[in-house]
């Protein structure tokens, strides 16, 4: 089985080695050694290396389960928290569908 290639904006890119180079400090703070967060989080060592490379091809699960491992799990929780657009859009009460449209 071959892996897809994923596709990402240079913007988004460095987003996501941002996250990862966030993840690999933590875990230096705390003194982990890869392995040692690699085996709690359930995944293999060159797994949590791409998580800290910030690769597009790992599971968001695989991201979760490492900040688990260092206590930090409650921060996945402030994704989109802030979403300025989505309440200015429902502030001015434009019309919105509920659902997206279905792919053909």
């Amino acid at each position: 089985m071959t892996k897809k290639s994923i596709n990402l904006l240079p913007r988004t890119e460095r987003i996501l080695e941002a996250v990862g180079e966030q993840i690999k400090l933590a875990r230096l703070r705390r003194k982990y050694s890869s392995e040692i967060v690699a085996e709690r989080a359930g995944i293999s060592r060159p797994t949590l290396l791409a998580i800290e490379k910030g690769q597009p091809t790992v599971g968001i699960g695989h991201y979760l389960n490492v900040l688990k491992v260092m206590g930090l799990e409650n921060d996945f929780l402030l994704l989109a928290k802030d979403d300025e657009l989505g309440r200015k859009l429902q502030d001015a009460q434009l019309k919105t569908k509920e659902r997206a449209p279905k792919r053909r």
